[in-house]
């Protein structure tokens, strides 16, 4: 039985997904290789727009493997750093390479492909790898893609079944016949430009990533990299392009049958429809602007030495490859030599097992050194089975790991509630007064439908366009930072492949944690800690809690070890093991914001599973 099981689960997946001829993909492929090749530009720049990145880039270039040069930025505001995108691709000369998770058929998914293309018309070489689970599924754009010019290719990772559109039966017979594959994703997010300037981190092409969304946006982070290690970026990129599990679109079974299909074949790409075009005018004014772009970023970058560009090998869904986890063990490395401090900031606070015995290890030989871990909340979290496991652990985290926890608020204190920006007083505001509203307006040179939202977060008390954390971030004794891909879970550690920039400077790094502190503001985030003590009571419910957790598939105890605490008006901010904290705050419920009648019940039900789920959520 346990061999027919495969094979019949085989055969449901090619009688759901049918099964393209090869000589339908040649045609296709034939097709493709016959598009258009004319070039808007004869000049040897491409036309490149100019950047005041130029000086830096010129340094970098004369740099030495014993004394490297390398100029990095923090990327903090959504709308900011998608103004910088554009300002880059606009401004490169020979190659732009874009590695991400997501892309989404909404405002910047339609502005960052009317870019390409026309970077590809002015004779710049375009390269989109792109993992098929939540990107760019509609066949026909990517056909009329596949066909737009010879200088612009797009590859999908590990697309199941060679389709660019997984049907649900589809997906649900993947996991039968190949769970481990299927499950396993490319998570790396990366632009690359001219192989001398580099993005990295946890922005996906989405507008909730650049504050335009009208309902929920990330407080997310990327780093720009000017220097070697943006040739390592681009050296990373090129394995990933040339692995087996990057599949050019035109040999996608759905993308071929559209690319053949007459009535099509002439059409040209047509303008997509813009949602907000107030604000993508606005960040297509700032992308031109030099004094923008230099005030923004130019003069903040800090001119660094060492600069380590890491990223997973793409081989890392074949068990057998011994590179992989190249990143992980690399990580774990560098919080092994932590003697003070480290500084975590993760959307989900689920540790692997290997992650949680090295911060015990690191509790045991320095039992003053703070791990401070910054996260969401319920209320801010779109992941809600993710967040039942994190509240499942938090005993552990407190009273064995000694981590100070503070979980992000969905309306942070600063700015009004729901506001676009980061709650920095000092944000960029880059988008035109009023929320852009709906109508027809047209970009550029092609466009599509858009794509069903997949998340949906608990509700709230009050409305508001919320925000929740997406920065991957570690800051490790005020000497070592990374801005990664990675969420330091058991999902990123074995499943996905993930990239991450390390750099190894005390004002970076200082820069760094100063935005994290911000973010663990009390008016942006609660703090975790033990409930108040009642006698007897206390001591009982910690012993019920601990038989619980031990139990692999009955989470039964419903009274936690840790709550959530506000700061009263009155009182400076201290760590939870401060004596002075229960005077200084009131604790506000493990769930507060949330307007969820069962909400509790509901977390605990999904939690019992933890044990079970933690290696794939």
């Amino acid at each position: 039985m346990q061999r027919i099981l495969p094979l019949v689960a085989v055969l449901v997946l090619l009688a759901l997904t049918g099964c393209a001829s090869r000589a339908t993909l040649k045609r296709a492929a034939s097709e493709v290789a016959a598009r258009d090749a004319t070039l808007d530009c004869s000049a040897p720049d491409a036309c490149a727009a100019p950047t005041p990145f130029a000086p830096m880039v010129e340094a970098s270039a004369a740099s030495t493997p014993e004394s490297p040069v390398h100029h990095v930025a923090l990327l903090e505001q959504g709308e900011a750093s998608l103004a910088l995108r554009v300002h880059l691709m606009r401004a490169a000369k020979r190659s732009i390479e874009i590695q991400t998770f997501i892309w989404s058929e909404d405002d910047t998914g339609h502005l960052t492909l009317s870019e390409l293309v026309q970077a590809a018309r002015r004779g710049v070489k375009v390269r989109v790898l792109v993992d098929q689970l939540y990107s760019l599924d509609n066949p026909r754009l990517l056909a009329a893609l596949a066909r737009a010019h010879a200088n612009l290719e797009i590859r999908m990772y590990n697309p199941t079944f060679r389709d660019a559109r997984t049907q649900p039966l589809e997906f649900a017979a993947g996991l039968v016949c190949c769970f481990f594959r299927v499950n396993q994703r490319m998570h790396n997010k990366l632009l690359v430009v001219d192989d001398a300037i580099g993005i990295n981190g946890g922005r996906n092409i989405d507008d909730r990533y650049y504050d335009l969304s009208d309902t929920f946006n990330y407080r997310d982070r990327d780093v720009l990299v000017i220097g070697p290690a943006a040739g390592d970026m681009a050296r990373s990129f090129d394995e990933y392009w040339g692995h087996d599990d990057a599949v050019p679109v035109e040999r996608l079974t759905d993308v071929a049958w559209r690319i053949l299909d007459p009535e099509r074949a002439a059409t040209p790409l047509a303008a997509p429809k813009i949602r907000s075009p107030a604000r993508i005018e606005s960040v297509l004014f700032h992308a031109a602007d030099p004094v923008f772009i230099r005030e923004t970023f130019v003069d903040k970058t800090f001119k660094v030495g060492r600069v380590e560009y890491f990223s997973d090998h793409a081989g890392k869904a074949d068990r057998d490859d011994p590179r992989e986890r190249d990143l992980t063990a690399r990580i774990a490395e560098l919080m092994r030599s932590a003697r003070e401090r480290i500084v975590i900031q993760t959307p989900y606070l689920v540790f692997s097992r290997d992650a949680r015995r090295l911060f015990a290890d690191l509790r045991k030989r320095h039992p003053d050194i703070r791990l401070v871990a910054s996260t969401n909340s319920l209320a801010s979290t779109d992941a809600f089975y993710v967040y039942a496991i994190s509240h499942k652990y938090k005993r552990q985290y407190l009273k064995q790991l000694g981590l100070e926890i503070y979980e992000y608020k969905p309306y942070p204190g600063r700015g009004p509630p729901g506001g676009r920006g980061s709650g920095d007083e000092d944000e960029i505001r880059i988008y035109a007064s009023g929320s852009g509203g709906r109508d027809d307006h047209r970009v550029a040179l092609f466009g599509s439908g858009a794509k069903r939202d997949r998340r949906a977060p608990a509700p709230l008390l009050r409305p508001g366009i919320r925000r929740g954390m997406h920065a991957k971030s570690f800051a490790i004794d005020g000497r070592i930072a990374m801005i990664g891909s990675h969420n330091f879970d058991p999902r990123s550690h074995r499943l996905n492949t993930e990239s991450g920039v390390i750099v190894h400077d005390p004002a970076f790094t200082a820069a760094l944690e100063q935005v994290i502190a911000a973010d663990i503001a009390p008016d942006q985030s609660w703090v975790i800690a033990p409930k108040p003590k009642v006698p007897v009571v206390t001591e009982v419910n910690q012993t019920l809690e601990v038989v619980s957790d031990t139990v692999p598939l009955i989470d039964f105890w419903p009274f936690r070890y840790g709550t959530s605490y506000e700061l009263k008006p009155e009182c400076t901010p201290v760590p939870p093991h401060d004596p002075r904290f229960a005077d200084c705050h009131l604790p506000v419920g493990e769930f507060p914001e949330v307007d969820l009648s069962l909400k509790q019940i509901y977390t605990i039900i999904i939690g019992a599973f933890g044990q079970i789920l933690v290696p794939i959520l």
